[in-house]
């Protein structure tokens, strides 16, 4: 195995600071992994405040119900008896359901939880489970419901299900039919190429689906089936059992909820105050919480005392509020601003693996958690990789690239080599033509404009049309050269294709079924051995499996 570090080329932004232990910008945090005081430290909180956080062997049971609903393995058992012990803690990351398993990165999320909870557990010695909190209560349905993968042709195919008709309600709460499921399947089935790992994945991922789950539940089996073994608890913040241990902070967030939207503008003009843009603006009179109602998943704001949604289909008094804290719990929702508060009462949250845009949005909540008596835990950017095939490692010692150069300007490099497969050097010959033919027509135009001023606008259209002309040749000449090296040139483009497609970063396209199909299994649980680094960062990952392995 082949490790080396991705050096970003954007090493000013807040997440990149915050990653290199910037101290100015750890100021907005209040701890950063890089200090082994920073996780003690954490722990002795985290033990003085138990009292004021939700109960946690019920919150246990939970986690253990919703694993009833899925691929069953000892070591979550063992997670699950280790959840209950007095004084356990967590890990937690968290990210929507995605169809199949979603992009490579989700896949990086849960590994880089499951590693930071075996770095903790070794630092304190004492027990540390790794949580997976899948955000079933977001209702955009768009952000959840694809794949991406490479058909037998290169090209970048997105695999889809269509959320059904009606109100845009949660997406653990949006129910897909058995034929929705089928016709995903079959159209995976299509677009992957066929390898002799397909019949065995296809089969798998049918299995998780032949009771017409929802997305997140689907998610979760998928999950489970691959992190299972790693002792990875998953739960859905939309879990009614869970919600129904909520009650006591959503009571806090509604009753405080104008200190609440001045904290988070107190947070806003502490990250504007250090130069760095905001992630996402906090909208004036906010309740941040949302209403899960029969017309969909509401937004709540405040009006004169009352919470409404824009569209005027609910209007709550801050009493009805309260009640359905006391009651229905199941009824409301945090949104990405109030879930972080949600999830330190919920559990024991010694860190939280976050993205890079994330941990830009929770640059602000410093003083929110300051207002309900909380500190923020310690923020532990998400491991982050490029795969290098081993056939694209090929072409890149064909080509005398270095990886980071293939990512940051393939185009231009590109377009260098195949200029210099010019042995005929047309630029240079049709340069000169342009330059020739100028020199010789300029007599004429003086001429021409002399005898009648309206030829001398005719006589530069002509020019014009003859310089085009030239031009025309030249891109055809060049296109012929192009015809000469096209093997190579879909070498290059297999290059882009694998490293950035769609001019992303593998990562953030590609599924991670993708590559299951094309290495099997394996490939899969080889990611368990890449050393965790605390700080994250951008990793590049070859040297598995073998060529003669594929």
């Amino acid at each position: 195995m082949d490790i080396l570090p991705y050096f970003e080329s954007n090493r000013s932004s807040l997440a990149e600071r915050y990653r290199l232990e910037d101290s100015q910008v750890r100021e907005l945090f209040g701890s950063h992994p890089g200090e082994a005081r920073s996780w003690e430290d954490r722990a002795a909180y985290l033990d003085d405040t138990a009292g004021g956080r939700a109960d946690l062997r019920r919150v246990a049971e939970a986690v253990k119900a919703y694993h009833r609903k899925l691929p069953a393995h000892a070591e979550t058992d063992k997670a699950l008896e280790k959840l209950e012990r007095e004084g356990a803690l967590v890990v937690v990351g968290g990210q929507q359901a995605g169809l199949f398993g979603g992009a490579l990165l989700i896949y990086y999320k849960a590994l880089s939880v499951i590693q930071a909870a075996r770095e903790a557990e070794r630092r304190l010695n004492r027990p540390v489970v790794p949580v997976f909190w899948i955000a079933g209560e977001d209702h955009d349905f768009d952000e959840a419901n694809h794949v991406n993968v490479q058909t037998p042709g290169g090209e970048v195919r997105r695999v889809r299900i269509e959320r059904p008709e009606g109100p845009r309600l949660a997406v653990s709460r949006t129910p897909l039919s058995a034929e929705q499921w089928a016709d995903a399947l079959r159209e995976l089935a299509a677009q992957l190429p066929d390898t002799e790992f397909k019949p065995q994945l296809l089969d798998r991922l049918q299995s998780h689906v032949t009771d017409a789950p929802s997305l997140s539940l689907a998610f979760a089996r998928l999950l489970a089936d691959w992190f299972g073994k790693q002792g990875l608890l998953l739960l859905d913040a939309d879990d009614p059992n869970l919600r129904a241990l909520e009650g006591p902070m959503f009571r806090e967030l509604i009753s405080r909820s104008d200190e609440l939207e001045e904290a988070l503008k107190a947070g806003e003009g502490r990250v504007l105050a250090q130069g760095f843009k905001l992630q996402a603006e906090t909208a004036p009179g906010s309740a941040n919480l949302f209403l899960h109602h029969e017309q969909g998943r509401l937004l709540l704001h405040k009006d004169a005392g009352r919470f409404v949604d824009r569209r005027g289909v609910v209007s709550l008094s801050r009493e009805e509020m309260l009640e359905l804290t006391a009651h229905r719990p199941d009824l409301l929702s945090t949104n990405a601003l109030t879930r972080p508060l949600m999830q330190d009462y919920l559990l024991p949250v010694l860190g939280t693996v976050l993205g890079p845009s994330e941990i830009a949005y929770w640059a602000i909540l410093g003083p929110a958690f300051g207002e309900f008596g909380m500190r923020m835990p310690l923020l532990l950017p998400r491991q982050s990789f490029t795969y290098i095939e081993p056939a694209v490692a090929g072409l890149l010692d064909k080509y005398s690239l270095t990886v980071q150069q293939a990512i940051e300007d393939w185009e231009t490099l590109r377009a260098e080599w195949l200029g210099s497969q010019d042995e005929w050097n047309l630029e240079e010959q049709f340069r000169r033509v342009k330059e020739q033919f100028a020199a010789l027509y300029e007599p004429v135009m003086n001429t021409v404009s002399g005898l009648q001023p309206g030829l001398a606008r005719l006589a530069e259209s002509n020019r014009d049309r003859i310089v085009e002309q030239i031009s025309y040749l030249e891109s055809r000449s060049v296109d012929a050269i192009a015809k000469r090296h096209e093997s190579s040139l879909r070498q290059w483009d297999r290059i882009r294709q694998s490293l950035t497609p769609l001019a992303k970063l593998q990562e953030r396209v590609y599924g991670t079924i993708h590559f299951w199909n094309r290495y099997g299994p394996g490939w899969l649980t080889l990611w368990h051995d890449v050393p965790f680094d605390p700080a994250g960062g951008h990793r590049l990952v070859g040297g598995w499996p073998h060529p003669t392995e594929r």
